[in-house]
């Protein structure tokens, strides 16, 4: 009886919904799909909810993330491109004959023997690193023997050609990109990224790439986390050499969004260079037409002066939206005497009051406001286990889905994977924490199933999300640029009245 009486509810909820479906032939299947599901209330039919937190979190993610209203059409992004040459590092620094000895940092790589020392003392710490070597010559050995390892594998290189790359594969989405491209990058693009003739050059700029794993072993050393650190004799993109032909390219692309990166390759180039480029960026940037938003990707830097400068001589001001990760917000805190600046590193996880508290300050001394002439609205902060969103209030929208899209394409990419499978990952962001530490900031308690969380402070908005880390990941290189070019995707600008 009980058996019948189930198969007649389910013939009547069938012909409830087949009688919708005539009289309203134009209801989406979504509709249809969400009605079946709240008038049958039988617990069998009911969708199976994801158990884990990172299950939840994911399934979360993929309801935010939504496209603007407003999207970009034409996307220009210069100027620092290259060939990345990826392979174990441990096992590089062993062919080149080398052995495990005392880590220590070097601004500028000099010799292979301080090459060793410095990727020792970052593999230690489980951070990324990028340093330029000064040996022309001895570089070119190495790369040689790196080019030819086995295993060794060749990637589009530089944030400029990775963000662009990233962008392409939006079929809706034309892509510009001015950098020095030789033959074996060009041949790495998509064949929708549009090249400028003049951006072409004969030689390819190699980028090597050591990457190693959480829990791997040199001598006495075990790497915390898996990372990567980056080295390469670069004169093309240290001089910013496509910096001209990229801003003369614009008037005939005519974008809606300028993506710059590359300044933190001038660090190998004298003061006297590094000063003369900068305001000729600034110079370049202010020729770009007005309501056109310029993105500026940061990325690792040493030098106190040149990230001064780029804070200090209009740089900031100049452009619309900034991407960094947790060095470089520290290195700028650092540079500028902002708040936090006695820190001399993060003591693992960053804390996530004092990333706000960094933000909060950029944007008040150097952004937007009634009283100060200046276009930067937006940072996109980005480490290992979160993500920070911080916008002036009422120059963007979408934010919710951009700060998600980000993160989940950060998972996405580090596990090689089209979806999130939940057992490779794990979810590391802090259960709890506070917002401010320069203020009384809110105690904020993390819920996977509400993964997004926002918070405001005098006119600035936070949106927050933990990223799900990849247990065993596949490739770390380029993840920054990958969250900042789907961040950017997802991110409408809207243009208030004062």
């Amino acid at each position: 009886m009980a058996l019948w009486r189930g198969s007649a509810y389910a013939g009547f909820l069938a012909l409830a919904v087949g009688c919708v479906f005539l009289l309203e032939p134009e209801l989406p299947g979504s509709a249809l799909r969400s009605l079946w599901s709240s008038l049958w209330l039988g617990p069998a039919s009911a969708p199976p909810r994801p158990s884990s937190p990172e299950g939840r979190l994911a399934a979360a993610w993929d309801v935010l993330i939504v496209r603007p209203a407003r999207r970009w059409r034409r996307v220009a992004v210069g100027v620092n491109a290259c060939v990345d040459v990826v392979l174990s590092g441990v096992q590089l620094l062993q062919a080149l004959g080398l052995s495990p000895g005392n880590g220590k940092d070097h601004t500028v790589l000099h010799s292979r023997s301080d090459l060793e020392e410095a990727f020792m003392h970052f593999m230690g710490k489980g951070a990324a690193a990028e340093r330029f070597f000064s040996d022309k010559d001895a570089f070119h050995d190495i790369a040689q023997v790196a080019s030819e390892f086995p295993g060794a594998q060749h990637y589009v290189g530089g944030n400029a050609a990775i963000i662009g790359q990233k962008l392409a594969a939006n079929s809706d989405l034309q892509v510009l990109l001015c950098g020095p491209v030789g033959p074996k990058l060009h041949e790495l693009l998509d064949d929708s990224v549009f090249v400028p003739p003049e951006s072409l050059q004969e030689v390819d700029e190699f980028h090597l790439i050591l990457e190693y794993q959480a829990g791997e072993e040199w001598g006495q050393l075990k790497a915390p986390h898996a990372n990567r650190f980056i080295f390469s004799h670069d004169l093309s993109n240290g001089a910013m050499n496509m910096l001209e032909v990229f801003v003369s390219s614009l008037e005939e692309f005519q974008p809606d969004l300028v993506v710059l990166s590359g300044l933190h390759m001038m660090e190998g180039q004298s003061k006297e260079l590094q000063r003369k480029r900068l305001l000729e960026v600034v110079t370049s940037i202010s020729d770009i037409p007005t309501g056109v938003p310029v993105h500026l990707e940061l990325a690792s830097m040493t030098n106190r002066e040149l990230m001064s400068s780029i804070v200090h001589q209009q740089v900031l001001p100049a452009v619309t939206s900034l991407g960094l990760n947790e060095q470089e917000l520290l290195f700028l805190s650092q540079s500028a005497s902002g708040p936090h600046s006695s820190l001399s590193s993060w003591n693992g996880v960053p804390d996530v009051g004092m990333v706000s508290d960094i933000l909060f300050w950029i944007l008040k001394e150097h952004g937007r406001s009634k009283s100060r002439a200046s276009d930067l609205t937006r940072i996109h902060f980005h480490t290992l286990v979160y993500h920070i969103l911080a916008t002036v209030e009422g120059h963007w929208a979408n934010q919710l889905a951009a700060v998600a899209a980000g993160a989940r394409v950060a998972v996405t990419q580090a596990c090689a994977t089209e979806t999130i499978d939940a057992s490779r990952v794990s979810l590391r962001a802090p259960q709890e924490f506070i917002t401010s530490h320069s203020e009384t900031g809110s105690k904020i308690i993390l819920d996977p199933n509400k993964p997004v969380v926002e918070w405001h402070r005098e006119g600035i908005s936070f949106h927050f999300t933990p990223v799900l880390v990849c247990k065993d990941p596949i490739r770390t290189v380029g993840l920054g640029d990958a969250i900042s070019a789907e961040g950017l995707f997802y991110s409408e600008e809207v243009h208030p009245h004062y």
